[in-house]
């Protein structure tokens, strides 16, 4: 914790001082007698007040202590949204995302899984999609209105359902897209025509800092397709400095395709090989997270899916940052205020 005006912590001085002042004045206080015929009733009594009586003292110190620290205006260092973040979702389209072993399909859970991260990452981060089979493409660029990345999502096929899974090639489509998010390609600027990434921008030039990308990926098979290996691209995303956050949709292969069928050609045809054609790869997907300093998710089932994205949203798109919480703690003392008063108005010390 940290404060604005330290030095107005010396006003918790004040406390002892107090404290020091009322023993002087109970000593110099005059004794007096009380005559009580029965001693060990008034003895019993007394005791329970006296251990009483110092409750309500003690909240009102803590309370004046409590104010003592909200005059310094206290921050903490939280995760909170950034105007200079920015997500990049890339989802597997194949074949084999008709899959069956997660209900109802595997593109099904995904799509209602990126309604909930969306739902979840805060209002001003850019939000971009990237669809890719045997070829990626941009359907959305990244922008803040997130309504239009769900109608995407929503209006989404089965995008070259044949076409095989081009892992590496989709990481470094995203990798080019976030480059241009973030304003550089090859270390010259680009050109940028649309508003919300103009705003975005002029975010990060306003914080004098990089803005921040990362890649949330979705897949659930083996690349058999495309001109980068999954590491190549995993490579270029560490050098780019974009964590990747991967999630691996599926079972095993034993399962069957929305429409029926294995299918029956060799992967070099980027069709699915029997059952074990629709096996999910979270090696490899493990890998790309560990290499660029993302985190791994293995999904079994529609829930998992929606559970690892309602965590990504509620993380991606919030950056550390100092949080005043000035407000907190004025709210405590009041608290403890008034609990200080309705101590003192029942334990009153009073004798009988």
């Amino acid at each position: 914790m940290t404060f604005g005006h330290p030095l107005l912590l010396l006003t918790l001085l004040v406390l002892p001082a107090v404290w020091l002042a009322r023993r002087l004045v109970e000593r110099r206080r005059m004794r007096y007698a009380v005559r009580y015929t029965n001693v060990e009733v008034l003895a019993g009594v007394v005791g329970t007040r006296s251990r009483l009586r110092f409750v309500a003292p003690g909240l009102l110190a803590l309370a004046l202590a409590t104010l003592g620290i909200a005059v310094a205006r206290p921050h903490v260092t939280a995760l909170v949204p950034s105007n200079r973040a920015a997500v990049i979702l890339v989802l597997d389209v194949s074949g084999s995302m008709r899959a069956q072993d997660v209900k109802p399909t595997r593109l099904a859970a995904a799509r209602v899984a990126i309604h909930t991260f969306l739902d979840k990452v805060p209002n001003r981060v850019r939000v971009g999609l990237i669809l890719f089979a045997g070829d990626p493409v941009v359907v959305t660029p990244p922008t803040d209105e997130h309504a239009l990345v769900a109608e995407s999502v929503d209006s989404t096929g089965e995008v070259d359902p044949y076409g095989g899974t081009a892992i590496g090639d989709a990481l470094a489509l995203a990798v080019q897209l976030g480059r241009q998010i973030a304003g550089t390609v090859g270390g010259q600027q680009v050109a940028l025509g649309s508003r919300s990434l103009a705003a975005f921008h002029a975010a990060a030039a306003a914080t004098h800092k990089r803005p921040l990308v990362s890649i949330l990926f979705l897949s659930d098979g083996h690349q058999n397709r495309g001109t980068l290996q999954p590491l190549q691209g995993a490579a270029r995303a560490k050098a780019a400095g974009f964590p990747v956050y991967t999630v691996a949709l599926g079972t095993t292969g034993n399962t069957t395709l929305r429409g029926g069928g294995f299918g029956f050609f060799g992967q070099g045809s980027g069709f699915f090989t029997g059952r074990n054609g629709l096996a999910p790869d979270p090696a490899t997907l493990r890998k790309i997270a560990e290499t660029t300093g993302g985190k791994f998710y293995r999904a079994k089932t529609a829930g998992d899916v929606k559970s690892a994205y309602a965590k990504l949203g509620s993380r991606l798109g919030r950056a550390p940052d100092r949080k005043e919480i000035t407000d907190e703690f004025v709210a405590g003392a009041a608290v403890l205020l008034l609990l200080a008063g309705l101590a003192s108005a029942i334990w009153a010390p009073r004798l009988p």
